[in-house]
């Protein structure tokens, strides 16, 4: 599960180096200590981006629970659930994801150093591994966040593992599929935060009935696609020794990428402002400029990529663009927390 393929991040923040040799010790074969195992699985999990999917759904999370009566208690148990269980749900599809694509991981350099190419877990170890969090997480999040909230979780890790992992080798549209999953941790938290404080729901299901959940998927699943065709254009030549067939696969020109950013990233604009509108009294205007002025700065370097597609420039959309969408978050719950102390 990550913000889209968000492993794509630490790949595309990495510097590309000879694809290692497997041999004996940390670096390379079977672990020999339990703390080379542990490190191994961690590894596997892929700790920075289950960090930002579990920072989404918390945000998520504070945003559906503003306003709403609550005990402290509560609010403590509800949401420590929700935090526990999207991370291991993140945890659990990222390690499907690494099972599933050994292979090709092995014919990239930024990713043959993985667990699973250079022979430091098993095979079956990685899969169970997966599969256990997963569980976990679905499970924490039924327990102690309710059906909507577990229902989002699980259709996320279906949709990563089981639609969009087998699509990037078929199709460039697995970008936009990729998307999807990319933005439901924030719903997440969203259903998660409808329980808190409330009487039980007429439907299990009106969680997902709301605007204000969907906002914030909107502003996600948007924010990931001029992210993506970014990194994909700045590693078209990993992604092609892998298999995966991205846009720059068959743009040689680049044209129809930097078109496709720039289209994406104007779209962005009214994506991020999107959430203002679907939550009155929650986020107004100062969420509201932070998102404007942002999303315009955005466009604009989108729009400098477009005049010439150099890596310098791809790279600097990129690293643009995992500034953005924090700044966006934190703007979000700074807004709340000054609505909820005056």
């Amino acid at each position: 599960m990550s913000v889209l393929e968000s492993d794509a991040r630490e790949q595309a923040l990495a510097v590309a180096v000879p694809v290692p040799v497997p041999g004996p010790g940390p670096l390379g074969g079977p672990v020999r200590t339990h703390g080379e195992f542990v490190q191994a699985l961690v590894e596997l999990a892929k700790p920075r981006i289950t960090k930002l999917v579990t920072m989404t759904a918390g945000v998520g999370f504070v945003l559906g629970v503003f306003g709403r009566g609550f005990g402290w208690g509560e609010l403590a148990v509800v949401g420590a659930g929700c935090l526990m269980g999207t991370a291991a749900s993140a945890a659990g599809a990222n390690a499907l994801n690494q099972w599933w694509e050994c292979a090709r991981d092995a014919l990239m350099p930024r990713t043959a150093s993985r667990p699973l190419p250079m022979g430091r877990l098993t095979s079956g170890a990685a899969f169970g591994a997966g599969v256990l969090c997963s569980v976990v997480g679905v499970g924490l999040l039924l327990a102690l966040c309710g059906p909507a909230a577990a229902l989002v979780s699980l259709a996320t890790i279906l949709i990563y593992v089981l639609v969009y992992t087998p699509s990037k080798p078929v199709t460039p549209i697995n970008t936009l599929i990729g998307a999807v999953p990319g933005a439901l941790p924030p719903m997440i938290g969203w259903c998660a935060a409808m329980g808190v404080g409330t009487p039980v729901m007429r439907v299990w299901y009106e969680p997902l009935m709301l605007g204000g959940g969907w906002s914030l998927f909107a502003l996600m699943f948007v924010w990931q696609l001029p992210h993506f065709f970014a990194i994909a254009w700045m590693y078209k030549d990993d992604y092609a020794a892998g298999g995966h067939r991205m846009l720059s696969w068959y743009d040689a020109t680049g044209r129809w990428t930097g078109l496709t950013i720039v289209a994406t990233s104007a779209l962005l604009v009214p994506a991020t402002l999107l959430p203002v509108w679907a939550l009155p009294g929650v986020l107004g205007v100062g969420y509201g400029v932070v998102a404007g002025v942002t999303g315009v700065v955005y466009l604009v370097l989108c729009l400098r990529l477009l005049r010439g597609m150099h890596r310098p420039a791809a790279r600097r959309v990129f690293l643009a663009s995992i500034i953005h969408l924090p700044v966006l978050l934190v703007a979000m719950v700074v807004e709340v927390l000054v609505r909820a102390v005056w």
